[in-house]
This record gives structure tokens, sequence and C-alpha cells, in this order.
């Protein structure tokens, strides 16, 4: 019931969007970054490159899930049209709507049904995952699926024997780094706690960790063989890391926006084409790690304005945003990310306070994931990942407050004097 309301809200404001824009704008404009310019270039026979809608190469500026998946889209719908970007942004949707389901499974097993009810209906309201599926059209919808669904796997697999179910954990951590990258600072943290966990509970077989491990590596070497073999250098997964440090950290940005990037900025884009993609991003990451050291209290102001960004929902300026707002979408899309992000740093704080033992695959998501972040850029949809398990630890959070307050009532009722 929940999926099906999630899912009909989704495609509301979906034909509401579609209504108010002219047809022309959304067939193209959409696609008119990195994936799309990638999926752009899939199908005109170019192969996996191309990021800034002008022929430059191979790239490996993303994993290639999602530029494969809209390459696709465009080979069945047509390329920019407006049947392409329907479709796109209904995968999307779909994607949004499914995460109801390992929300719902995992918060099961953390805190029983009730709150695995709340927990999913938070998230089939949540503003953020009902506007981004045909705001952005990149992967956000997709990897909030994938980081559930592996904090699902993990559980799971932290009391299994089952040599199958180890096997398919490690392919469902292949296929999410292949969808984003970014996935892989949970990797340690789930996968090590899974391990850790099966061993103290008595169920731990050492093939099964090595047995998933194979199974990500599997899904992830051909990808990295590929990189190799065009690059001639070792990139595991993507090569952008250099630029996003440096347009978070540069004399001539503002920490907040991506003004100079190379998509929209000539002068940068020549120089990624004078170099090469491999060579740039080691020029960009240099000037960042030197004007990082060089400037370290901007630095701090900088990564200060992003904490703030990335979980506020606002452009890091927060008072000067909620005094300039004007419409209630600002109110709601806010307040539910401070609500989200306040309720998972209690949710925490009660886990570590209860010597919760899965306190490390949850509190993983709200204080590694976001970290590099901090010192990148920082725009709403990079959080998105997370945001289903910031909302499950806010329930967890609220059900622990109620069981506790309810605690010393029933003590006094037992009490016979």
């Amino acid at each position: 019931m929940i999926f099906v309301a999630a899912l009909a809200i989704r495609f509301l404001f979906l034909w509401l969007y579609l209504d108010s824009h002219p047809v022309r704008a959304l067939s193209t404009i959409p696609f008119l970054f990195e994936p799309g310019n990638i999926a752009y270039s899939l199908v005109n026979g170019n192969g996996f490159a191309s990021p800034f809608r002008v022929e430059t190469g191979p790239t490996a500026w993303m994993t290639p899930v999602w530029p494969l998946i809209l390459a696709g889209v465009f080979k069945l719908f047509g390329t920019y049209t407006i049947q392409a970007f329907v479709a796109a942004a209904g995968l999307n949707v779909c994607f949004s709507a499914v995460t109801c389901i390992p929300v719902y499974a995992a918060a099961r097993r953390i805190a029983g049904s009730g709150a695995a009810a709340g927990a999913t209906w938070l998230w089939a309201v949540f503003p953020t995952a009902i506007l981004l599926p045909y705001e952005s059209l990149w992967d956000a919808s997709l990897s909030a699926l994938l980081a559930t669904t592996l904090l699902w796997a993990t559980m799971v697999v932290s009391e299994s024997v089952s040599n199958s179910r180890w096997a398919a954990y490690g392919l469902l951590w292949g296929f999410g780094l292949m969808t984003n990258a970014a996935l892989l600072s949970l990797l340690l943290f789930l996968f090590g706690w899974a391990e850790f966990r099966s061993h103290r509970m008595g169920k731990y077989d050492f093939r099964n960790p090595l047995l998933a491990a194979a199974m990500a590596m599997l899904c992830c070497m051909p990808w990295m063989v590929r990189n190799y073999r065009v690059f001639h250098a070792f990139v595991p997964l993507r090569s952008v890391a250099g630029l996003a440090l440096w347009l978070g950290n540069n004399e001539h940005g503002d920490g907040l926006s991506a003004r100079q990037h190379p998509i929209s900025y000539q002068q940068e884009r020549d120089r990624y084409v004078e170099l090469g993609e491999i060579a740039y991003m080691r020029e960009k990451q240099a000037e960042a790690v030197s004007y990082m050291l060089g400037h370290p209290a901007r630095t701090v102001q900088l990564a200060a304005l992003r904490f703030t960004a990335i979980w506020t929902g606002t452009s890091g300026r927060f008072l000067d945003d909620v005094r300039r707002a004007r419409t209630a979408r600002f109110y709601l899309v806010v307040g539910s990310d401070l609500v989200a992000a306040l309720g998972a740093l209690l949710g925490v704080i009660l886990l570590a306070r209860g010597r919760d033992p899965r306190l490390i695959p949850l509190a993983a998501f709200p204080l590694v994931f976001p970290l590099v972040y901090y010192f990148a850029l920082a725009p709403p949809r990079y959080r998105h990942p997370i945001d289903p398990a910031l909302l499950i630890l806010t329930v967890l959070a609220f059900t622990r407050l109620a069981h506790l307050k309810k605690r010393p009532v029933q003590g006094r009722t037992s009490n016979p004097s």
C-alpha cells in the first residue's frame, strides 16, 4: 500500500511538471549534462566518451551503469525527445518508489514492523525523493535504492551461512559501485561489520566474505581493465575526484557553485582537451591541494558552508536563504531535510548509548558517506543516496524515545504501593 501511494505521488508530480514546462526544453536540457552526453556518445557509436556535448574522447567521468541506462532510453525512445525524458524520469520515479521495499525490510529488522511502516511512509512523502526523479536525470534515485538495499542485505548476510546469499551480496556491491562510486565509502563499514557480526553470532565461514569480495571484484574488473587500456593508468572507478576537489577549493570560485566546470567554461574545457582527462584531473588535484594548504582558514570556512548545504538542503547560507524564501516548496524541502538530519543524529546517539551492535553500519551513512563532500561540491543530489537510512534512524530515534517515556509510567503503575 505504501509503495503504491509513493508511486502515485511521484507520478502525479511528474505529470504536473510536464504540464508546466515546454516540451522542447524538457526533451533537451535535462540530458545536457555528463550522463546524458555520455549516453549520446554511446548511441552514436563513439563509445563511453565526451561528457561535455563536444567530442573529447574516452572518459571515466563516472561509472557506467547510469549512462548505459540513458543510452538504452535514447535507443528506445529517440535522442532528445519528450518520450525519452518521460521514460528516464519515469525510471527514476520507479526506482524511488521501489526504495520503499528495502526501507521497510531494513527498518523491520532494526526496530520492528511499526517503525518500519513509519519509516516507509516518511520515504513515500519525503519532498526530495518526490522532486529529484524528474528534476535531476542523474543516478541519485537509483543510488538511494541500492544504498538502502545494501543496508538491508548487510543485516541479512550477517546472520547467514548461505554461500548464495553472500555471493548475491557481493554482486550487489559490484553493481552499486558501477552505478555510484561514492558508495565505496560505505563498503568497509558495512562489509566489515557483516563479517564481524557473523563471526560473533557463530555463523562465520571465511569462504563467504571471500566469495562476496570476489563477486564484487568480478563486477568491477571489466571497467577497470577498460580504463587501463584506454588511459594507460589505474582508474579503478572514476577519474573526476581531482576536478571536484578543485571546483570546491580554488581562488576564483565560491566553493559552492560549479561555474568553472569544463562543461560550461570554455577555458577549462580547452585545458581538458589539451592535457587529456587523466593529466587534467591530476593537475586540478595538485592545484586544489596547494590552495587548501595555503589557505587553511578559507578551506575550513568553505567546508562549513558545504556542511550546512548538505544537511539543510540550502545553498549553505542558511539564514540568508530563509530570509529570501518565498515559496512553500522551500520550507517543505528544507524542513524535511533538517528533520531527517537531526533525527538521524539522535538515532546514532541513542544507538551508541544503548551499545546497539548495529551502530556501525547505520552510523556510517550520516557520519562517513558525506565526508568527502565537505571538501568538494555539495549539490542536494549528492546526499540523496543516504536519505532513506536517515529516515530509518529518525524513526528509530522517536521509537526509542517513546519507549523510554513509557517505562517509568509502567513502572509506577505496577508498584503495589
